[in-house]
């Protein structure tokens, strides 16, 4: 995780044309009225799917919370599914979707793919107790977040202060999200911290590791 010392962007984010300098698919729906194509990301969005890809930075954490924004306005009591597959990022961007995530009315499930590490790890553990998800070979990882500072000395004191109060944050997150005792998170994330699908579920990041969607009905996935 990624912390700025400066008001600009923080280090390790990406700009607009990394993010999005690949073919976003087109999908072609016939109703009535015609054909509509959507990119595959706003018809994801029709099934209250959101998805996130990518590291994590400013712009990214943007699309995110206004897609949960929306969602939430068109039906405040319905689930929304949060599917994650991102190597984290900015720590301030992913607490803006944090905050977001436990502002809004519906409820969360997130399900991890691929892997949920850093910042994205805290968004994965974030979800609605009992729908937060991992398939069964992602990984999940948790370190304290990092950053850099130069200049006269009292700006690097005020940086590093403002590092400790940010893993401080974080860690308590982690201990109220997962149950875990703060002093555990703390000492477990001054270093990576690897979990695979298994051990991400004994470690209450998440609540359950599935491998195939269940029946129409059976599962908030579904």
């Amino acid at each position: 995780m990624d912390i700025s010392t400066t008001p600009v962007a923080s280090t390790g984010e990406v700009s607009r044309y990394e993010v999005f300098n690949y073919l976003v698919p087109t999908v072609i729906e016939t109703t009535n009225r015609g054909e509509r194509a959507f990119d595959i990301y706003s018809r994801l969005l029709k099934d209250r799917i959101i998805f996130l890809g990518t590291p994590i930075n400013d712009e990214i954490a943007n699309l995110i919370m206004a897609q949960l924004l929306h969602l939430e306005g068109e039906d405040p009591e319905k689930d929304i599914n949060l599917y994650i597959n991102s190597p984290g990022g900015s720590v301030t961007s992913a607490l803006g979707i944090y905050d977001t995530m436990t502002f809004i009315k519906p409820k969360v499930s997130t399900i991890c793919m691929g892997q949920a590490a850093s910042a994205a790890a805290i968004l994965l553990a974030a979800g609605e107790k009992g729908k937060r998800f991992i398939l069964p070979h992602a990984r999940v990882l948790i370190h304290q977040p990092h950053g850099g500072a130069e200049g006269q000395s009292t700006d690097i004191e005020i940086a590093a202060k403002e590092v400790q109060r940010i893993r401080d944050q974080l860690d308590a997150i982690l201990a109220e999200k997962t149950g875990q005792p703060v002093e555990k998170i703390t000492a477990d994330t001054d270093r990576d911290f690897i979990m695979n699908a298994t051990e991400a579920v004994e470690y209450g990041i998440v609540d359950q590791v599935i491998q195939a969607r269940a029946a129409q009905g059976e599962s908030p996935m579904a």
